[in-house]
């Protein structure tokens, strides 16, 4: 993609966050309301959505229902955002829409996100997409993606992330994150708690009919999981017991719109999901990037790589509770490398060398990690924190993998 362009795309983070459908429906107006060419699915929640959204238009997908995937953010490229049955749009394409979005979105004010949103309705539209699976961005009632109204509306799970935003209690944000459902609209969620409970009254309150849906049981594999939901077993090649409410939700979603179980099962069958637990062996790349997050990241490592000694290279963004990220991992690493990521968000891995007793700190991600791997030989090295941190080694780390390493010790 042209340099110059991407430089004025990525200045547009410069605007920081600012949730508000004004600027997306002028944007959107200005382009022809590209929206309305299909129908979607919105996918809102605290962890998990990301990959729920993934799972659900895979499964679209193998129905033979022309499907369009957005999801936020991208690991290594700007283009992994979008994506039609799977394959992510082709840069001259991305080039030649934000060509044409571009001074629209000077006019309106337009955020990097909201153009962005309004580059994955474009395509999708030309695409001649049936289905549009949309992961929302920042909670849901004033996130750009709820500019288009659903067909369905899933809620994974609920917990504290984004507080300045959203509000301080699990009850707030769930409330926030309701604001996707439409009266009369079905909306399914695996919430649990004080978030589902906020789900409830959401959805009493705005006619809404919604379903829970949970996982019948999670079976732990050495190189995927087993779950159940409506009353049949299913298989993932997804590490990490937690994923098992996601692909639940997913499958349960796509029922509701119609795919048969053959469907089902080969959208199961092919399914990726870069930078979440996503082995390159003696790596292990994982998006914790809050404590909800860093909790399952523990849970998946008793599970899979039990007795196998490992060694943490850590980086999270400023705005996180760190605190409770570093309780749910100290204790289970041989050794950890604290480090940052590129980018003023990064926290600064000398602050968080308190939470870590004996941690080093590696300030460059790609240094630490070559660190770790070269100390620990035989180890297996955790790279987790935040997306971010993944996006900047995770090129490295694909070049040096070896062979998958088979069933764990």
């Amino acid at each position: 993609m042209d340099p110059a362009l991407l430089g004025w795309l990525y200045g547009r983070r410069r605007m920081g966050i600012r949730p508000g459908l004004g600027r997306i429906r002028a944007l959107l107006d200005r382009l022809g309301h590209p929206e309305g060419a299909f129908r979607a699915v919105l996918v809102a929640g605290t962890n998990g959505k990301g990959s729920t959204a993934r799972a659900l238009a895979a499964i679209l997908t193998a129905a033979g229902e022309p499907t369009g995937r957005f999801l936020s953010p991208h690991l290594e490229r700007y283009t992994e955002r979008v994506a039609v049955d799977g394959r992510e749009i082709e840069p001259d394409a991305a080039e030649r829409l934000l060509t044409r979005i571009r001074p629209h979105a000077e006019a309106v004010g337009a955020t990097f996100f909201e153009i962005t949103a309004a580059l994955a309705f474009l395509y999708f539209a030309e695409a001649g997409v049936r289905w549009a699976v949309l992961e929302v961005g920042l909670g849901g009632r004033l996130d750009a993606t709820n500019v288009k109204d659903p067909a369905l509306s899933l809620v994974t799970g609920i917990a504290a992330d984004h507080t300045a935003f959203l509000g301080r209690t699990l009850a707030e944000i769930a409330a926030e994150k309701a604001g996707i459902f439409r009266p009369g609209v079905p909306a399914l969620t695996a919430a649990t708690g004080e978030g589902l409970a906020a789900l409830r009254e959401a959805a009493r309150v705005r006619g809404t009919p919604l379903s829970v849906v949970r996982p019948e049981f999670a079976r732990p594999e050495p190189d995927g999981l087993g779950f159940g939901v409506l009353g049949r077993a299913y298989r993932a090649p997804w590490l990490g017991r937690h994923q098992a409410a996601n692909l639940a939700l997913a499958v349960a979603a796509a029922r509701r719109l119609g795919a048969d179980e053959a469907a089902v099962r080969a959208g199961l069958a092919g399914l990726e999901n870069p930078g979440r637990l996503e082995p390159f062996p003696p790596f292990l790349l994982d998006a914790a990037h809050n404590p909800d997050g860093a909790r399952a990241l523990a849970r998946a490592l008793d599970d899979h790589f039990p007795g196998r000694p490992r060694v943490l290279v850590f980086a999270a963004s400023r705005d996180k509770d760190h605190r409770a990220m570093a309780e749910a991992l100290r204790g289970r690493f041989r050794a950890v490398y604290l480090t940052r990521y590129p980018g003023e968000r990064s926290a600064d891995p000398a602050a968080l060398a308190p939470l870590f007793p004996g941690a080093a700190v590696v300030p460059d991600p790609l240094p630490a990690v070559e660190t770790a791997a070269r100390s620990h030989p035989g180890a297996l090295v955790v790279v987790a924190g935040s997306i971010y941190l993944l996006g900047a080694v995770r090129p490295w780390v694909r070049g040096r993998a070896g062979p998958p390493a088979g069933p764990p010790a």
